[in-house]
């Protein structure tokens, strides 16, 4: 034996190289997704109805907002079977051109938006053909849409599938081209006909409004394996986030039973439409620096080439980078070595550039975010917040927070009949975990008072209460006060959509649970969101925001985006902490002054009676000393929420406090008639405050001496 290896026996399960070599072939984006569904948002019946319509809306919001008409938007859920659901959503969009309606819902990666630096719902170009292509695998219906482009003109129509071996559309009507619906009522009476679906007039405001037709928009309708289910990650939670969102939207839904809700927007205003920017030179990568270089002309001297084709290189910033780099302004592309590439990325991160233009950006704004939160969330004071543009890798992003505190327990919001059927959708195994799964905000230890309020077992299935248990249950819900453990509602947005899965890895709840809320008045546990019926909105808007997968449900941990996500959340949190110190106060003063007031008419009858004391005269001082004792709570706040001065009032537009029956019904009472038992009966309101507020004024020297005094 010479010390050389003996090589293996030959099996005839081996393979050969050209054997391996003849099963290598390629694969298409759509095959990829296929098998990978999940990456999509497409985890799970329940999730895939709401990534759905999730991904229509966004489409259908978009393209009205680029062609400036005020959005108006139908979705309607149809059950066709028991695990089958038919999903319709239409717009009054501009429509698509005949050509491209195939490939825009029959072609994984095809869009207008990937290439575009400018703040956008859709980033991608998968969202609603990958929606198309589930509904493919998992009921084998194709996708229907109708698309019009003007009221005189024709409407197309299509029925796709898509092919996933070459990732393109095969059109199945109109022998491989479609078919056009003629327009006006010859084309209503095309599409009953053919059994297509098309809304043709907007709804009327008052029955004696003449109809209004649609002149234009899209209509695409999926037939999917889904699952409908109210609460959390619902079809109903994600249209009344969006609503808060987009102010300028109206929304008709109608659910699988049939019941229809409409948002209707606050104003007919539309938001600025973003302008496109260039790559920030801060925002590129040494591999996509070299790919730019060999795409432009070889004559193109690197000087040009700076100025070109990034955002903030002026003519001066181009030679300063070349200085650095050692490179010429001069020099062209051909001559560009790639070490001179490396040199070229390395000065640019050694320049200082000015961060980029941030029109490219538009948020929603202060006064439409509270106007949105007012409208759609409960509660008794609103306040909202933004931060001045800033930049992530080269990327301009903006951090608007919103805030609401007060209002009604989610448990309270429920009626008997709509419980019911929230127990018969549920698949939780206990009470417990339907409540808390169910109920935004309703954390473990609310779940706890209301199950043993209602005397029902903790490990009873939801599923199999008797009617006399869910009524108790209903009962239990309703008068248990479970707003102290009830857990902060945190509403995340990105580009104005809702995110509402993966909420435990997105940087936004990271952040939120970092902050100290026991500062602010509200009692919070470690890492943890606070406590307290309280609703905070974040959203980041971002011409590139940073997802942690394509599903887009949860935005990736940036130190730049975090710390303005943080001074965003504190500023809100200092309003509302002087809210709670104020009505705080004021509370406690009118307790006093009732206590006061109580024994005021038997004491001065009594002195009367041992001195013969005028009894009325008595009494009227003896109610100046009270009323001064107790000076707080007759504070008068203005329409702002300040404390009514001399002054002018102060106006701010970032806040609103609207009047509770709760603050009105706890003995604040700000000047009383005394009867001959000491009763007291109110006179007027302790304050009005049914417009736009701003918290307390702090307190003058002065006045901090006479309390201290006092």
């Amino acid at each position: 034996m010479s010390g050389e290896r003996e090589e293996a026996p030959a099996s005839g399960r081996r393979a050969t190289a050209e054997s391996m070599a003849a099963q290598q072939r390629s694969i298409s984006v759509s095959e990829f997704f296929t098998k990978n569904r999940h990456l999509l948002g497409f985890d799970n019946p329940r999730k895939a109805l709401l990534t759905t319509v999730k991904e229509a809306v966004d489409n259908s919001l978009d393209a009205c907002e680029e062609a400036g008409i005020v959005p108006e938007i139908w979705v309607q859920i149809t059950p066709t079977n028991n695990s089958r659901f038919k999903v319709a959503i239409q717009d009054n969009g501009p429509g698509i051109v005949k050509k491209q309606v195939p490939l825009i819902f029959g072609k994984l990666l095809y869009g207008s938006k990937f290439h575009r630096l400018r703040m956008s719902r859709g980033q991608q170009g998968i969202g609603i053909s990958a929606a198309g292509m589930y509904g493919q695998l998992t009921t084998g219906k194709p996708i229907k849409i109708v698309s019009k482009t003007h009221k005189t003109k024709p409407a197309h129509y299509f029925e796709i599938h898509i092919n996933t071996k070459t990732n393109s559309p095969d059109i199945l009507n109109g022998k491989g081209e479609g078919e056009d619906i003629p327009p006006g009522d010859k084309g209503q009476a095309y599409c009953q006909k053919n059994e297509i679906e098309w809304i043709n007039d907007y709804p009327l405001e008052n029955p004696e409004d003449k109809p209004q037709p649609i002149a234009s928009g899209t209509r695409v309708t999926i037939e999917l394996e889904g699952q409908h289910k109210r609460g959390k990650g619902s079809v109903d939670e994600f249209l009344e986030q969006t609503a808060i969102a987009n102010p300028h939207v109206t929304i008709h839904y109608w659910d699988p039973e049939g019941q229809s809700r409409t948002w209707r927007r606050a104003t007919r205003t539309l938001p600025p439409e973003p302008k496109e920017i260039k790559p920030h030179p801060y925002g590129v990568e040494l591999g996509r620096l070299m790919t730019m270089i060999k795409e432009q002309p070889t004559s193109t001297t690197l000087s040009a080439f700076l100025t070109e084709n990034f955002s903030r290189v002026s003519a001066g910033v181009a030679r300063k980078i070349c200085e650095t780099a050692k490179l010429s302004t001069r020099s062209t592309l051909k001559k560009i070595a790639q070490s001179d590439v490396d040199k070229l990325f390395q000065a640019i991160q050694e320049t200082k550039i000015a961060a980029p233009a941030t029109d490219c950006l538009v948020p929603i704004g202060e006064p439409l975010l509270l106007q949105g939160l007012y409208q759609v969330v409960p509660g008794e004071f609103f306040t909202v917040a933004s931060r001045p543009p800033a930049v992530y890798r080269g990327n301009p992003f903006l951090i608007e927070v919103g805030l609401a505190y007060g209002g009604t327990v989610s448990t309270k919001k429920v009626n008997k009949e709509e419980l019911v059927a929230l127990l018969n959708e549920t698949d939780a195994r206990t009470v417990k975990q339907f409540l808390v799964s169910t109920f935004d905000g309703l954390g473990p230890d609310g779940a706890d008072k209301i199950i043993s309020a209602s005397g029902i077992g903790t490990r009873q299935n939801p599923s199999k209460l008797k009617r006399t248990e869910v009524e108790e249950l209903f009962t239990a819900m309703q008068d248990v006060s479970v707003s102290e453990t009830q857990q902060m509602q945190l509403y995340r947005y990105a580009n104005r959509v809702p995110l509402q899965f993966k909420m435990g890895d997105c940087l936004v709840t990271k952040t939120a649970s970092s902050l100290n809320w026991r500062s602010y008045g509200l009692s919070q546990s470690r890492g943890a969101l606070p406590n307290g019926p309280l609703t905070l909105m974040v959203h980041v808007a971002s011409v590139w925001v940073p997802f942690t997968s394509e599903s887009k449900e949860a935005i990736a941990s940036y130190d730049e985006i975090e710390k303005e996500i943080r001074l965003a959340v504190q500023t809100v949190g200092r309003r509302l902490s002087a809210f709670l110190r104020l009505r705080s106060n004021i509370r406690q003063e009118g307790e006093r002054r009732n206590i006061f007031l109580r024994y005021l008419g038997e004491v001065a009858a009594a002195v009367s009676d041992i001195n013969g004391f005028n009894r009325g005269q008595l009494y009227e001082e003896l109610l100046a000393v009270a009323q001064k004792k107790t000076r707080e709570a007759d504070t008068k706040l203005d329409k702002h929420g300040k404390r009514v001065t001399d002054e002018a009032e102060l106006n701010s537009d970032n806040v609103l406090i609207v009047e509770t029956p709760l603050l009105a019904g706890e003995g604040l009472s700000t000047g009383g008639v005394a009867t001959g038992k000491g009763q007291v009966h109110d006179t007027e309101a302790v304050r009005s405050l049914k417009k736009k507020g701003a918290p307390r004024a702090p307190r003058t020297k002065r006045e901090k001496t006479k309390r201290t005094k006092r």
